[in-house]
């Protein structure tokens, strides 16, 4: 990489790639071999209550969307608290600007889905309806919907049926299963899951869209 380029400019220009400072061994994936982070700094710190400074990083990946190859593999992440700033921030992405995040999409079907924290699993399940996948892709999504429509974190299970519920608008059978666990949502105790059951059982009198 010519001398004097700098970190920002060399994400920016695709030098990284060029000059075979990027891994992509996991697949769509990337990993800056051994050169300082632009975002890391402003993920770190605190505790999982606070957001530290994603927001200048959010600003920044907005400046500069070459920056979100860099936010992608910051979901793997050593600390856990910058995983899961980043993937929030991935999710924040994905909802005003879905083309910006399609070529790593693959994080939300990825290891994290699985995770251990509530806050990672509510952001794959708010992620997962935005994109297009592969037959095979889909299969993994709408299992991990599947799986988090029991959870035991009430915002994980309201947004795991409702990614379910839009899969749903092209899928036949999927709408039978979406209308039995509807039934458990209606029956619930809390009055936010019976009012969100209310509004998707509305969205599936919709005729079945084309696929």
């Amino acid at each position: 990489m010519p001398r004097g380029t700098s970190h920002a400019s060399a994400v920016a220009t695709g030098q990284y790639e060029r000059f075979g400072f990027l891994d992509r061994t996991r697949g769509r994936r990337y990993e800056y071999l051994g050169m300082p982070s632009i975002l890391r700094p402003f993920l770190t710190g605190a505790d999982r209550r606070s957001q530290a400074q994603s927001a200048r990083a959010l600003a920044s990946v907005r400046d500069n969307p070459a920056l979100v190859s860099e936010l992608a593999a910051l979901v793997d992440d050593r600390d856990w608290l910058v995983s899961m700033r980043a993937l929030d921030l991935l999710e924040k992405l994905a909802f005003t600007d879905c083309a910006l995040v399609e070529p790593h999409k693959g994080v939300f079907i990825g290891p994290i889905a699985d995770s251990d924290k509530w806050e990672n699993r509510l952001q794959v399940v708010r992620a997962l309806p935005r994109f297009e996948w592969t037959a095979r892709q889909r299969r993994r999504a709408v299992a991990i919907l599947m799986r988090d429509v029991e959870h035991d974190q009430l915002f994980v299970r309201a947004w795991a049926l409702d990614g379910l519920a839009t899969f749903a608008m092209s899928d036949a059978k999927m709408r039978t299963l979406v209308r039995r666990q509807l039934e458990k949502f209606e029956r619930s105790r809390s009055k936010a899951l019976a009012a969100r059951a209310r509004k998707i059982r509305e969205r599936l009198k919709r005729p079945l869209r084309a696929t």
